[in-house]
């Protein structure tokens, strides 16, 4: 095999690759923009409306990318690191009433 096939095999090997990355992860909220964007594309063409032309680019490339607003894990709430196993020691005072 010369060069340039064997290039070809590697590129169409890594095309298929990312594409299998694609379609990978798709939650309810990347499938909820893309509907959205798609939604929008459709207004934008037609009433010819700009506006709705750059929310649904912004949408779908949101889901194309599998971004949010904050980027790639910004909105993520931190989960607890350090985990014990044993409680604390809690001291209760018994209040009785008069």
């Amino acid at each position: 095999m010369d060069d340039s096939k064997l290039f070809k095999v590697f590129e169409l090997s890594t095309l298929k690759m990312n594409s299998i990355a694609f379609f990978r992860d798709w939650g309810v909220m990347r499938w909820l923009r893309l509907l959205l964007g798609l939604y929008f594309a459709y207004q934008a063409f037609l009433l010819k409306d700009n506006i709705s032309g750059f929310l649904a680019a912004f949408l779908l490339l949101q889901a194309i990318t599998n971004t949010g607003c904050c980027g790639a894990g910004g909105c993520n709430i931190p989960t607890q690191k350090h985990v014990e196993n044993s409680p604390e020691n809690i001291e209760y005072e018994i209040i009785k009433p008069k």
